[in-house]
C-alpha cells in the first residue's frame, strides 16, 4: 500500500536510497573518484580548472595530457603509528583520485599549473581563432 507522505520527504527518502545504491556499488565517495571537486571557470583567454586535493604533496600529484585528454590523477598513503603504555595503534589512509577533462579549444603545449594550499589551479589557455582561410583569387 502507497504510504501518503509529502512530496519533500518523498524525495529525500529517494535521494537517500540513491545515495546508499551508489556507496554500496561504489565504495565511500570520500575516497572514489568523485571527490576530486572542481571549480571551471571561463576567462576571456582562457578557461580555469581549480580542483581541491587536500593532504597531497606536490610530487603525489600528476598531470597528464594525451592527445585531448588532460588527466589529473593523485595517489596518497599515509601511515602512522602510537605507541603508549605497551599499546601499538597503527593507522593508514590510502587514496587514489582520478579526473579527466577534454582539452577541445585548448592551446595544450602552454597549460600552467601551481599547486598551493591544497588547491591545483590550472590555466588552460584558448586556442587562438585562425583566420579564415578561404579567399578569392583574382585572375590575371
Amino acid at each position: 500500500m502507497l504510504e501518503l507522505m509529502p512530496f519533500e520527504r518523498r524525495t529525500n527518502s529517494l535521494l537517500n536510497l540513491f545515495d546508499s545504491m551508489e556507496r554500496d556499488m561504489f565504495g565511500n565517495l570520500e575516497s572514489s573518484v568523485a571527490a576530486i571537486r572542481t571549480d571551471i571557470s571561463e576567462q576571456p583567454d582562457k578557461y580555469v580548472i581549480e580542483a581541491e586535493l587536500p593532504g597531497f604533496k606536490k610530487e603525489d600529484i600528476h598531470i597528464d595530457v594525451d592527445g585531448n585528454m588532460l588527466t589529473i590523477s593523485a595517489e596518497h598513503n599515509e601511515e602512522s603509528e602510537d605507541k603508549k603504555k605497551g599499546y601499538i595503534r597503527k593507522e593508514r589512509r590510502y587514496g587514489s583520485f582520478k579526473r579527466s577533462f577534454d582539452l577541445t579549444g585548448v592551446d595544450s603545449a602552454n597549460i600552467g599549473a601551481d599547486y598551493t594550499d591544497g588547491i591545483l589551479t590550472l590555466d588552460l589557455p584558448k586556442l587562438v581563432k585562425q583566420p579564415d582561410s578561404t579567399r578569392r583569387i583574382e585572375l590575371k
